[in-house]
């Protein structure tokens, strides 16, 4: 069996990352827009980090800004390992601070 050369493991590598990049787009943009459903069912006002965020996601703004995209993978990461599993009680909590984390990653990053 012929072993891969680096070009080919490089090519493989990078279809798998943007493969999970694709499958993150669609899992955030889909609970961005939830968020602001949510918003709108409670009658509340929606706070300008969590808005600006699901902006980010919605009008797709990360095609624009080259490593955001990354960045805001990584903080997705982080918050599943270090978040508590939602319920009933705390989902809604929890998303708004998962948008709240990527609002400051976006910031420290210099994307926003």
């Amino acid at each position: 069996m012929k072993r891969k050369t680096l070009e080919e493991r490089f090519q493989d590598n990078f279809r798998k990352q943007g493969k999970i990049l694709d499958e993150f787009i669609k899992y955030e943009t889909e609970w961005a827009c939830d968020l602001i459903t949510w918003y709108k069912c409670k009658k509340l006002d929606m706070p300008f980090e969590e808005y600006r965020t699901c902006a980010f996601f919605i009008n797709k703004e990360y095609l624009n800004k080259q490593g955001s995209l990354v960045l805001l993978y990584e903080m997705f990461v982080r918050c599943n390992k270090e978040l508590p599993e939602a319920d009933k009680e705390n989902a809604f909590d929890l998303l708004r601070f998962k948008f709240i984390m990527y609002y400051e990653a976006l910031k420290k990053g210099g994307y926003l």
